[in-house]
């Protein structure tokens, strides 16, 4: 597992710590068994985003947080500069590029999503809010509680998060989105 992804898992346990809850409190809240959560904590497993959200919310900390380990401090605006927001690569697969990390008390997150050509299978995953997809490039099948739906550029999608989604690039070419996670 890449050093990004044992950092977050290192987050993940400090806030626990802190809050002096369980790994079932937390796995609970984050929508997973306990026995996943602890892979997940003990960076033996890709952390999803929808997991992150899920903790964020119940908790109340900013999901970049955990993502980055940086506080945001900006209440009036926060600018991101072309291809300069703070961003993670959770796989080989996914990287995501958040565009409003130092803004503090978000009520939507977004992100550029790139999504590379991958013949795994789908990972679903599910998360309180709800979402909305905007295709910048390339093709993208996406799932949301086994409908299949095929995105393609200039298409957009707003959806209830809570239902099982995942996504996967099409025609063997990378794909690119903005996701706002609301």
């Amino acid at each position: 597992m890449n050093e990004q992804l044992q950092q977050i898992a290192a987050r993940l346990r400090g806030l626990r710590d802190v809050l002096s809850i369980s790994t079932k409190e937390i796995a609970d809240a984050a929508m997973v068994d306990e026995a996943e959560y602890l892979k997940y904590e003990n960076g033996e497993k890709d952390i999803p985003v929808s997991l992150l959200h899920n903790i964020s919310v119940q908790y109340n900390i900013e999901m970049t947080t955990l993502l980055f380990g940086d506080e945001p401090r900006m209440r009036s605006y926060f600018l991101t500069r072309k291809g300069q927001g703070t961003a993670i690569e959770r796989t080989k697969a996914y990287k995501y590029q958040s565009l409003a990390a130092g803004f503090a008390g978000r009520n939507a997150d977004p992100f550029i999503v790139t999504v590379e050509p991958s013949d795994k299978q789908i990972c679903l995953n599910a998360h309180a809010g709800q979402e909305f997809n905007f295709v910048l490039e390339g093709r993208l099948l996406l799932i949301i509680n086994g409908k299949e739906l095929i995105l393609e550029e200039g298409d957009s999608l707003y959806f209830n998060a809570e239902l099982r989604h995942g996504m996967k690039a099409l025609d063997n070419k990378t794909v690119q989105f903005l996701a706002v996670i609301i």
